[in-house]
């Protein structure tokens, strides 16, 4: 058994391959998802010259790190073949490390395509299955030294919201995290390289989801960073009777800020600017003091 940081106080980095995310306020993992059915920004952003403008805008808006989907894991969605994962994200992940300095993560759940995207320049796998879809996935991690966001989820996106029912949601969370950061430090990625993601919406009810935010601050004894993903998702939407993703961003903006609150330090966002002004504020209420500018 690997032991875990107690006390619940959030690492003061996070280590990429080739970059250190300081954690001593609320970053912005701007969403960049080069696919044809992602649930809100599917097919937007196909064209070399879309993806990269809208790279430089979130840059611009002070996105800390760029998340590069090739894949949507939005419920019910296709598989797609390891081959075309990779010919949407390793050439989209080349151009961005080219012109940007912002890390980039890739979002993928194959192995293959993990590791073709950390030579392309990728710092971080983003990986929604948590080490659990492809058997092959934790040693590339520890062999290619990037760093990793372990996500809990339950069944392939196209099964996962047909069994969202829990005895105790949180401590299935909890260990389901715990056991992949074991995992992972047993195969030698570095503890300072993992963060967790409780997987808002991945094989959860809306009332699974809304009980990860209000106990969020328990994921804190696991002693790793927290990274958030609620930006737009349907359960939002169906709080508020609204089906368009379009009409989702107050709703996404109130989960932020009950986020930072509950000590997430890492938001997986759509809109990085109104996400960021909310945290900052959230987080000045947090500390007690205004951050400094």
């Amino acid at each position: 058994m690997i032991l875990h940081d107690k006390g619940g106080d959030t690492p003061p980095l996070l280590l990429g391959r080739n970059c250190r995310l300081n954690l001593d306020r609320p970053l912005m993992m701007g969403i960049l998802n080069v696919t044809p059915d992602s649930f809100y920004d599917g097919g937007w952003y196909l064209q070399s010259d879309r993806i990269i403008q809208r790279a430089g805008q979130m840059v611009d808006e002070g996105a800390d790190l760029i998340d590069v989907g090739g894949e949507s894991t939005r419920p019910g969605s296709t598989p797609v073949s390891e081959q075309q994962e990779l010919d949407r994200v390793v050439p989209v992940i080349e151009a961005l490390t080219a012109r940007f300095e912002c890390p980039v993560s890739i979002d993928t759940s194959k192995s293959v395509v993990a590791c073709e995207a950390v030579k392309a320049g990728a710092d971080f796998i983003n990986d929604i299955s948590g080490l659990t879809f492809d058997s092959a996935m934790t040693g590339v991690v520890a062999d290619c030294g990037a760093g990793l966001f372990l996500m809990h989820t339950r069944g392939r996106p196209d099964q996962m919201q047909k069994n969202t029912e829990y005895k105790d949601l949180m401590r299935d969370v909890l260990a389901v995290l715990r056991s992949g950061i074991d995992k992972a430090v047993a195969a030698g990625v570095s503890l300072d390289k993992i963060a967790v993601d409780p997987g808002v919406g991945f094989g959860k009810s809306i009332d699974g989801n809304l009980e990860i935010l209000r106990r969020l601050s328990e994921l804190q004894s696991l002693g790793r960073p927290v990274l958030l993903g609620t930006s737009r998702k349907s359960f939002i939407g169906k709080i508020l009777g609204c089906a368009n993703p379009e009409g989702r961003l107050y709703g996404s903006l109130a989960t932020i800020a009950l986020g930072v609150a509950g000590g997430a330090r890492i938001f997986r966002v759509h809109d990085v600017a109104a996400t960021s002004d909310v945290a900052r504020i959230a987080w000045a209420v947090k500390q007690g003091s205004c951050p400094d500018v």
